[in-house]
């Protein structure tokens, strides 16, 4: 049962990167750390990797405003199954198959195409060590970080950091014990998500997440990203593959000019409101 006067919520997921999406447009709402860990508690709240918020933009090029909150409570520059997901609700709203989105980490494009698969361009990547960020100066092709079976990363910057260990077997690798130490490796001032890629062919590349303030996700459209882009760069595949995450595949492309755009479905799970003197 729906409570009384509460503030409405969507559930939504790509792949199984499920999220909670509140519409501030209207009326503010109040998030606080708390707050959003209570939200994505799966025992307690409605569960989800993250907590979206949407609210108007000032800028007049943008169509939206989106603000990405972790399980955790931290607030976190980009997403990009949350962007796709926002997308498919404001075309659905205002009967169009192209807008665009305000995030921290800039203004995305998105696109509504066949079968209505829903294309975000992420924007240019960043590489340089300046930008992922570290906390010295080195190669980012080739990290000096090396943890048992893991060793020789790429970073990437997709809006939000990122560190791609290329494995023979990604199946094979204890996610939940590596992930929080390449986390909180002091080499990220800021923290970094993890992918853990093994490159199937050079279209098709199998990648595990271990999400920055969440864990392991089912999907990570900006860790999908990373791992092409990062396998590119090391020769082991094209500009464009398939990526198959634990909740399924979303297409990646990596173009000449260094955006990179991603592809793939979003859903919604099912509605329902939170107690409004939580959350005003």
């Amino acid at each position: 049962m729906a409570v009384m006067n509460g503030v409405p919520f969507i559930k939504m997921h790509g792949l199984g990167n499920d999220f909670v999406v509140l519409d501030g447009r209207a009326a503010p709402v109040a998030l606080d750390p708390e707050r959003v860990r209570d939200i994505a508690d799966r025992h307690k709240g409605v569960g989800c990797d993250q907590v979206i918020l949407l609210e108007k933009t000032d800028t007049g090029l943008a169509d939206v405003a989106m603000r990405i909150f972790n399980a955790d409570g931290g607030e976190v520059e980009a997403c990009g199954n949350a962007s796709r997901c926002v997308a498919a609700l404001l075309m659905d709203e205002l009967k169009r198959d192209h807008l665009i989105i305000e995030t921290k980490s800039g203004l995305l494009d998105a696109e509504e195409g066949p079968n209505g698969a829903i294309t975000i361009d992420m924007g240019r990547v960043k590489l340089d060590w300046r930008d992922i960020p570290l906390r010295e100066a080195v190669d980012t092709l080739h990290l000096p970080i090396s943890m048992g079976v893991l060793s020789d990363p790429v970073a990437v910057n997709v809006g939000n950091p990122h560190v791609v260990f290329f494995v023979e077997d990604a199946e094979s690798i204890d996610l939940a014990v590596v992930g929080p130490l390449v986390e909180h490796h002091p080499l990220f001032p800021e923290r970094t998500n993890v992918e853990i890629v093994q490159v199937v062919s050079p279209d098709r590349i199998r990648v595990r997440v271990w999400e920055r303030g969440t864990g392991i996700t089912l999907a990570c459209g900006t860790g999908a990203c990373a791992a092409l882009v990062a396998a590119h760069r090391r020769g082991l595949s094209g500009r464009k593959a398939e990526i198959v995450l634990d909740g399924g595949v979303l297409s990646v492309e990596w173009l000449k000019d260094d955006h990179v755009l991603l592809s793939g479905p979003a859903e919604v799970s099912f509605t329902g409101s939170l107690p409004r003197e939580h959350l005003s």
